[in-house]
């Protein structure tokens, strides 16, 4: 009986296959991660507001956590007067954030989705509700950061033969 595929086809396929794989169980996780989110019904909330000059890749819905625990959501996002994005972040009113405590926007990881992160401040007072979080940093763009990192290491190359033939030059 003649062989349908050859060796590199079914090579191929395999490879296909487990790829296939393994997209399906990054979906499922991703999914399964979003929906334990939605599931986690808040009981009473208010409403705190922290304005961002980039929230690249954070939608509405997405997660707010304190020290890695997720204790809210964003409600809504809107750009202000000077054009930068006003955050609704509703909070479980369970959870107290001190005055001086700042929100970063951080990832999941390199393909994750976007969340709220909010580092505690040490202070006594809270923001009391419908109150603004004063320190925020914008969302870290990867494809800005890979761009700086590709052009310093072209800038080294390009450094890096001159010193070579310097170098050379000093020894004879």
């Amino acid at each position: 009986m003649e062989d349908k595929y050859t060796k590199e086809e079914l090579k191929s396929i395999r490879i296909g296959i487990i790829s296939l794989c393994v997209i399906l169980v990054a979906v499922f996780i991703t999914v399964s991660h979003n929906a334990s989110i939605e599931r986690k019904g808040l009981g009473k909330t208010y409403n705190v507001y922290a304005s961002f000059g980039r929230t690249d890749g954070l939608n509405v819905g997405d997660a707010v956590r304190l020290s890695g625990v997720d204790i809210g959501r964003v409600t809504s996002a809107v750009l202000d007067n000077n054009f930068r994005t006003k955050l609704t972040l509703e909070i479980d009113k369970e959870y107290k954030i001190p005055e001086d405590s700042s929100a970063s926007i951080v990832s999941f990881g390199l393909v994750g989705g976007k969340y709220v992160e909010i580092d505690v401040g040490g202070s006594e007072d809270f923001i009391p509700a419908e109150g603004e979080i004063s320190y925020t940093q914008d969302a870290m763009i990867l494809e800005e950061l890979l761009d700086r990192m590709i052009s310093m290491g072209k800038s080294k190359q390009k450094q890096a033969p001159q010193t070579d033939a310097a170098d050379e030059m000093l020894a004879n």
